[in-house]
């Protein structure tokens, strides 16, 4: 494993060294980049209205479309080891050829505090930068594979339990799945059991919208959009006993949040989950996917969370020992310490 990697590094850097050729292969990579929701994050775009996303920008085709998704579900049949080598590869071109997301991942990765000393520093960010190309790479596979097939890439799953006594209580659950490990399966597994409604953000680029509903739909997994309309879905789903999901890391492009602190440092931080929380009496639970070692699937862990008393701070403190038990696989190229433009001016509190 350790030799392929470091092919992967070293074709990287000769890539590096000639500029034409590195401006060639970042701009195809953002071609392909731009359906998979991890680099709707990392590039930052504006969240149009419900009722505006389609009205502007090219359409692709009903006829288009369905050849793209049936070459997509063809190459879903590959072993998921194969996305995951092809990742490392990916990995490293995105490193080398992406200044700026290079520079943020460095950066907020150094600033976490989370490296005991500058060798791990360079060991952690080396990593992070194989299993973010994995992330990139696997969505294929999670989206277009057949459900059962997705369903079984789940090695093992802890706390599971916690999900079956809070369906009991009939009140819903808000499932809090931050940017760690593969977040996107881990709502094709929860939807495999019991109807899901999950928050999304909508592409800028309209012709993109139907490629992320034909992947990330499921016949319990509905989708809502990062606008009022979409928080009245989760709002209903709730009522009706139902689970809903969503990124509690994603810093809301509106005024729906506060300021706290994220590993030391300012973060606008979405209220949605406590004020959802508050208004149906839903259970809370934090979910995450452990990406295994050479392409051996996942381990889904389930853990409850406290209601009583909580607010933005503990949802933040929530992620951070998530992310300290799995950081390589943590999406440290997010920019979540920008100020969104609608974002309100107070200042995080101190906290101890």
């Amino acid at each position: 494993m350790s030799t392929r990697v470091g092919k992967a590094a070293r074709l990287a850097r000769q890539v590096r060294c000639r500029p034409s050729l590195m401006t060639k292969i970042a701009k195809r990579l953002k071609i392909v980049l731009q359906f998979h929701p991890w680099f709707l994050e990392v590039s930052h775009q504006r969240v149009p209205s419900i009722d505006s996303q389609f009205a502007t920008g090219p359409v692709i085709h009903s006829g288009d479309n369905i050849v793209l998704i049936a070459f997509l579900k063809l190459l879903a049949r590959l072993p998921l080891r194969c996305f995951h080598r092809a990742g490392v590869v990916v990995g490293w071109l995105m490193y080398w050829s992406w200044p700026t997301y290079a520079n943020r991942l460095r950066e907020n990765l150094r600033a976490s505090a989370i490296c005991a000393s500058e060798h791990d520093y360079r060991m952690l960010l080396r990593e992070n930068i194989r299993e973010s190309g994995k992330a990139v790479t696997e969505w294929v596979k999670i989206w277009f594979g057949p459900d059962r097939e997705t369903n079984d890439l789940v090695i093992d799953c802890e706390g599971w339990s916690h999900v079956v006594e809070a369906q009991r209580r009939g009140k819903g659950i808000i499932f809090m799945t931050p940017h760690l490990g593969c977040f996107e399966i881990v709502a094709q597994y929860i939807a495999y059991r019991t109807p899901l409604t999950v928050l999304y953000r909508p592409p800028k680029k309209p012709w993109i919208e139907p490629l992320i509903v034909a992947g990330r739909s499921r016949a319990q997994l509905g989708l809502a959009p990062t606008t009022r309309k979409g928080v009245q879905l989760l709002l209903k789903a709730l009522r009706r006993g139902e689970a809903v999901g969503l990124l509690p890391d994603q810093a809301p492009n509106s005024r729906a949040g506060v300021w706290t602190n994220f590993f030391g440092r300012p973060a606008y931080t979405m209220s949605l989950v406590r004020k959802l929380q508050q208004t149906t009496g839903a259970a809370v639970i934090s979910a995450f996917a452990e990406r295994l070692p050479c392409g051996g699937g996942f381990r889904m862990e389930f853990q409850p969370v406290t209601t009583e008393n909580f607010d933005e701070r503990a949802l933040n403190r929530i992620v951070e020992d998530l992310v300290r038990g799995c950081p390589a696989q943590y999406m440290w190229s997010y920019n979540r310490h920008k100020v969104p433009r609608l974002a309100t001016k107070q200042s995080p509190a101190p906290q101890g």
